[in-house]
């Protein structure tokens, strides 16, 4: 059965300076105030939720739609246009009052990438813009980054609820991811463990950063993290039975249905609820429930040959799980795809160029494909 997906949320045009020269420990020895650093070319691609996952649903041959909101300008036109590039059905709001978002993409070699984001017309998107005959043929529907979209967060959720209840109601499943949130940011002051609260009930397949998933969580815990860390990688820090196990368990209390957490270098874990939570996907996306019933693992990442940028690796990480699953992989065989697309992924400035099909990458674990074993 050939399912159908949307890829709805944030998206935005990431530019992307290539630091093929800069050989730096630490972010501070690139970024000085009265000091130029020499860059390479810009990578000049669509980001954000919808297009990296979403393009890379299509790639691994997921029939997806793209849904997101973009401005009428200069921006907006070029998103249109790389998405046209992929032969990409897409449904593109446009909208007067606000311009299109924008990322410029900080990733040096062996430093965690940051971003300078601008959230753009992603602030204006509510369940409206999502028209209803997308959602009554769809049979997953997968959301993006509610954490960079104000209407998605202000007002306790309000909006992300609306939209879940929305397409809940349609009749089909929903995998829900989000990002990195800047705490000083009118998103960061919101109370996203409440909005967790009343969300992640209407949630089947939820696919936070270990990051984001503590900031949302137990920022106390994040604190002592970011100080251990000590500026370098974070994902290093969390222990796997002390922090990550107890952090998705309690997603899956809050009634998520299957739990993904990217860890970075350190791989991915994944815990699921018992097989009467999951029965209703068994219609939706496929999966036998008996084999998800209260599976629980950890993944640890490969290596990649090369290490450009991990732009895109956990939106790209998700795409080759929920694909997996449509395509009816065993739990492992979905846990070993996404963390082999993952490491693909870092080996290309942008989030597509990098990806290998399923064929590919089962050759090269059966080959024996080393892996990071950082834990």
């Amino acid at each position: 059965m050939n399912r159908k997906v949307i890829a709805a949320g944030h998206i935005c045009l990431d530019i992307t300076p290539a630091f093929t020269h800069v050989k730096a420990r630490t972010v501070n020895e690139i970024l000085q105030p009265g000091h130029l650093t020499e860059v390479g070319a810009a990578d000049v691609h669509t980001g954000g939720s919808a297009a990296n996952t979403g393009l890379a649903l299509k790639f691994f041959g997921i029939d997806v739609t793209l849904a997101g909101k973009i401005g009428n300008d200069i921006f907006g036109d070029m998103i249109l246009k790389i998405l046209e590039q992929y032969h990409a059905d897409a449904y593109m709001s446009r909208t007067d009052r606000e311009s299109t978002s924008y990322s410029i993409v900080v990733a040096p070699a062996g430093i965690d990438r940051m971003f300078l984001h601008n959230p753009g017309a992603n602030d204006l998107f509510t369940h409206e813009d999502i028209p209803q005959r997308l959602l009554e043929d769809a049979d997953l529907f997968h959301f993006g980054y509610p954490t960079q979209m104000r209407a998605m967060f202000v007002d306790n959720g309000r909006g992300l609820i609306d939209l879940l209840k929305r397409v809940h109601r349609a009749g089909a499943a929903v995998s829900l991811d989000t990002s990195v949130v800047d705490p000083l940011s009118e998103a960061g002051q919101q109370n996203w463990y409440g909005i967790l609260e009343k969300a992640l009930p209407y949630v089947d397949i939820f696919a936070p950063s270990i990051e984001e998933l503590c900031f949302m969580l137990d920022r106390e815990r994040l604190e002592r993290w970011n100080e251990q860390a000590g500026g370098g990688d974070i994902t290093m820090i969390p222990d796997l039975e002390k922090d990550i196990v107890p952090l998705a368990d309690q997603c899956l209390k809050m009634g998520a249905g299957i739990v993904l957490v990217k860890c970075g270098v350190k791989g991915l874990y994944c815990s699921a609820a018992g097989k009467e939570r999951l029965a209703g996907l068994t219609g939706k996306i496929g999966i036998d429930p008996l084999k998800w019933d209260h599976y629980s693992h950890f993944e640890e990442a490969y290596a990649a040959d090369t290490v450009l940028s991990a732009t895109g690796a956990g939106d790209t990480c998700i795409a080759a799980f929920l694909a997996a699953m449509l395509s009816g992989e065993e739990p492992g065989d979905a846990m070993r795809l996404a963390a082999g697309t993952g490491a693909c992924c870092v080996e290309a400035y942008d989030a597509l160029s990098g990806l290998k099909d399923f064929d590919n990458l089962k050759e090269r674990i059966a080959a024996g494909w080393d892996k990071y074993s950082v834990l």
